[in-house]
């Protein structure tokens, strides 16, 4: 369940919680300790600064024929990992992919103040891995699913 609490929010310059829309990227990150979430919204995906595992959400606003998307993508594994440990990230990633797609969306929640039509766009997550199975694309609605979900927690 998403805890509001437990985000943390960074802005990287010239992004601000109003614009722009171009080149606003998103890298969410965990703490396997804590539990807390730390969300940077910045024109460059952010960078861990441990050598652990690559385990964050990266998305992006993104525009084809007129219409925006965002665009997300996890690292399941480059060959790095064996197919038996790359199993376990990729269903990782699925089961906790709706909490790390409501903390990015409610993380930036300001901006659809500014952008409404936003909350409308298509949001697709692709799994990139060098085993075929769990290279994929997956649809994962709106953020007005998310945001509308992380709103109606935080009030109860």
């Amino acid at each position: 369940m998403f805890k509001p609490s437990m985000l943390t929010v960074t802005f990287i310059a010239p992004i601000t919680p109003f614009r722009p829309l171009e080149s606003r990227r998103y890298t969410l990150a965990h703490s396997d300790t804590t539990g807390k979430l730390f969300l940077t919204i910045g024109p460059e995906y952010g960078f861990s600064t441990s050598d652990q595992i690559k385990d964050e959400v990266k998305a992006e606003w993104v525009q084809r024929m007129g219409e925006y998307s965002l665009s997300g993508k996890v690292h399941i594994s480059g060959g790095e990992y064996d197919e038996q440990y790359s199993k376990v990230r990729y269903m990782i990633f699925k089961k906790e992919m709706e909490l790390a797609l409501t903390a990015i969306v409610y993380g930036d929640q300001v901006f659809y103040s500014c952008f409404p039509w936003l909350l409308d766009a298509p949001i697709y997550v692709t799994f990139e891995s060098i085993y075929p199975e769990f290279q994929q694309t997956v649809y994962y609605g709106t953020p007005r699913k998310y945001l509308t979900a992380a709103l109606s927690q935080a009030v109860k």
